[in-house]
C-alpha cells in the first residue's frame, strides 16, 4: 500500500502563499503531486491542527477549502492504492498519481452530470436535461459560496456537503419543494456513481428533505376549462394557438408538452394515438376525438412529419426552438388567464392537473388515471397497468371531453 501525506512548502518570497502537495511514497519511490490550494505560512499550522480561529475572516473559507479538499483527496488516493493493489501485482507512483488526475477530470461534477445531460438531450429528455443543469448550477454555486476556489468531483457528495448545502438553499430562501427537487437529482447522480462502482454509498441523503410537501392547487374546475375552450380568439392567432394547445393536452389526458411536440402524424392510425412518453418509454394509446381533429383541422399550413403545429418549421428541431415556443405559449396563457378571470398561473402543465382532477371529480379510479396519464413511479399503480384494459381510460377520456 502506498503512503500519502500533505506537505507545505512556502514561498522564496516573503509574504506570498506557499503550495500544499502531496507526498506518495510506493516501494521506497516518493513523488510529488502539487495541488492548486495556496496557504499563508500561518494557516498551514492552523490547517495542521484542523482550526482556523486564528485566521482572518476573509480566509476562513479559503482555509476550510483545503480541510475539505485534502480529506476527501486522502480517502480518494487510499481507495486508489487499494484498488491497485487487487487489480495488479505491480504499480508504481506515476500509475497512483495517473489514477487520480483521470478520476478529477473524468468524475468531477460538471462532467459527470454533463455526460448524462448529452444522453439526455440524445434522447429528447430535453426538460430532464434543463432540470439536471438547474441543479448543478445551484450545487456549483453553494460549493463556491462554501469552498470558494474548488471544483467539486463525484465524491464531494457527502453528508456534511448535502446537510449544509440544504441549510445553505434553505437560508437563501428556496421552497422545501424545490430544496427536495435538487436532492432528488443530486440522489440520482450519486446512485448512479455508486451502481457504476465509482464510489462507496455513504447515504449523504440520509438527513436531508426528498419528500414532496402540497403544493397550491394547480387543477382547474370543468366550469374554467370549457370558458377556456369556447373563448373567440380568432382575432389574435398566437392566443388561438396556445388556447388550442392547452385543450389538445387535456383532451390527450394531460399529455405533457414534448410528447405533443414530437407527435407525429405516423402515430394517429386506426382512430388512435399511440406513442411513447419520452420521459418513461412507457407506451401509451389514446382514441382520437372528434375535438382532437377539429383543432388539427385549424392548422392546414402544418406541412411537417409533426401531427402538431409547434415543430411545424424545419428550423424548430432543436431544444432552444422548442423551448422557445413552450415559453411563448406559455406567456400567452396568462393573457387568456386574465381574459377567464383566472386568478393563478395558467400554463400547459396546468391541462395534466387539470385532466386528473376532471377524471377523479367523475369517480374513475385511481390506478385508471395513473394509467391515462402515463404514471410508473407508484408500485401501488404499476400492479393494475398490465392488466387494465385500455378501453377504461378511452371511455374515461369520453366522459372529461363530454363534459365541456
Amino acid at each position: 500500500m502506498a503512503s500519502i501525506q500533505v506537505k507545505f512548502r512556502k514561498s522564496s518570497v516573503s509574504g506570498n502563499t506557499g503550495s500544499v502537495y502531496y507526498l506518495i511514497i510506493h516501494n521506497s519511490k516518493a513523488k510529488q503531486l502539487i495541488t492548486p490550494y495556496r496557504l499563508f505560512p500561518d494557516e498551514w499550522n492552523n490547517f495542521m491542527n484542523k482550526t482556523t480561529f486564528s485566521v482572518k475572516n476573509s480566509r476562513k473559507n479559503i482555509v476550510a477549502s483545503v480541510i475539505f479538499a485534502t480529506e476527501i483527496d486522502l480517502r480518494r488516493f487510499s481507495i486508489i492504492s487499494e484498488d491497485l493493489t487487487l487489480k495488479r501485482e505491480k504499480y508504481t507512483v506515476d500509475d497512483i498519481i495517473d489514477e487520480y488526475k483521470m478520476f478529477v477530470t473524468k468524475y468531477s461534477l460538471s462532467n459527470y452530470m454533463g455526460s448524462l445531460l448529452n444522453q439526455m438531450m440524445q434522447n429528447y429528455r430535453f426538460s430532464t436535461a434543463q432540470n439536471y443543469k438547474t441543479t448543478l448550477n445551484s450545487f456549483c454555486n453553494f460549493m463556491q459560496d462554501r469552498y470558494p476556489l474548488l471544483s467539486p468531483t463525484i465524491d464531494y457528495l457527502t453528508p456534511d456537503t448535502i446537510q449544509g448545502y440544504e441549510t445553505w438553499l434553505r437560508l437563501r430562501g428556496i421552497t422545501p419543494n424545490t430544496s427536495s427537487f435538487y436532492m432528488r437529482i443530486l440522489r440520482a447522480v450519486y446512485n448512479r456513481a455508486v451502481d457504476e462502482q465509482v464510489i462507496f454509498n455513504r447515504n449523504p441523503f440520509k438527513h436531508v428533505y426528498t419528500g414532496i410537501d402540497k403544493t397550491t392547487k394547480r387543477a382547474l374546475s370543468l366550469t374554467l376549462i370549457s370558458k377556456i375552450k369556447h373563448l373567440d380568439l380568432s382575432y389574435n392567432h398566437s392566443l388561438d394557438m396556445a388556447r388550442d394547445m392547452f385543450m389538445m393536452s387535456f383532451y390527450l389526458r394531460g399529455m405533457s408538452f414534448i410528447d405533443m411536440a414530437y407527435l407525429k402524424r405516423t402515430d394517429n392510425q386506426d382512430g388512435y394515438i399511440v406513442y411513447r412518453r419520452r420521459k418513461t418509454g412507457q407506451k401509451l394509446s389514446i382514441k382520437w376525438t372528434d375535438e382532437m381533429q377539429r383543432i388539427i383541422d385549424k392548422y392546414p399550413h402544418n406541412q411537417s412529419d409533426y401531427l402538431l403545429p409547434i415543430l411545424a418549421s424545419r428550423n424548430c428541431h432543436n431544444y432552444n426552438a422548442y423551448r422557445n415556443i413552450g415559453s411563448r405559449i406559455n406567456r400567452n396563457l396568462k393573457i387568456i388567464a386574465r381574459l377567464v378571470n383566472l386568478n393563478q398561473t395558467l400554463t400547459l402543465y396546468v391541462a395534466r392537473h387539470s385532466w386528473a382532477s376532471a377524471a377523479q371529480s367523475k369517480g374513475i379510479p385511481l390506478n385508471v388515471i395513473s394509467q391515462g396519464m402515463g404514471h410508473d413511479s407508484e408500485s401501488t399503480t404499476r400492479i393494475y397497468l398490465n392488466s387494465l384494459d385500455t378501453s377504461l381510460v378511452d371511455k374515461a377520456n369520453s366522459v372529461i371531453i363530454k363534459s365541456l
